[in-house]
């Protein structure tokens, strides 16, 4: 493996490892955007990365607290949909009509 390969994982995994910290900050009934995510990092081109991250996180962090920039959650139904969506709506979030949380009532602004 090649200097610059190890290099690229290792700042991989330390920018996924942010993402954690920031998403394990996210209170309980809260939702962030990945781009907010990506903005607080100080990469704010960086949303589909921080939805890379999100697909192996970690057991301890709050994934289901992470919603698209439209208020939606990014999953496909048969691939967590209905957990996140069961786990946010026992938070006290609720979604409209379309299935979309209100960002406004809910989002965090604590980034």
């Amino acid at each position: 493996m090649s200097k610059e390969t190890i290099m690229q994982q290792s700042s991989r995994r330390l920018f996924f490892a942010r993402v954690y910290a920031v998403v394990r900050c996210v209170p309980r009934g809260r939702v962030v955007t990945y781009g907010q995510i990506a903005r607080a990092l100080g990469a704010p081109g960086a949303a589909r990365t921080v939805g890379w991250a999100m697909r192996v996180c970690p057991a301890d962090a709050p994934w289901h607290r992470v919603v698209n920039a439209r208020g939606e959650i990014s999953l496909r139904p048969s691939t967590g949909y209905h957990e996140q969506r069961a786990r946010l709506k026992a938070e006290g979030i609720r979604f409209d009509r379309a299935g979309r949380i209100d960002l406004k009532n809910y989002g965090w602004r604590g980034l």
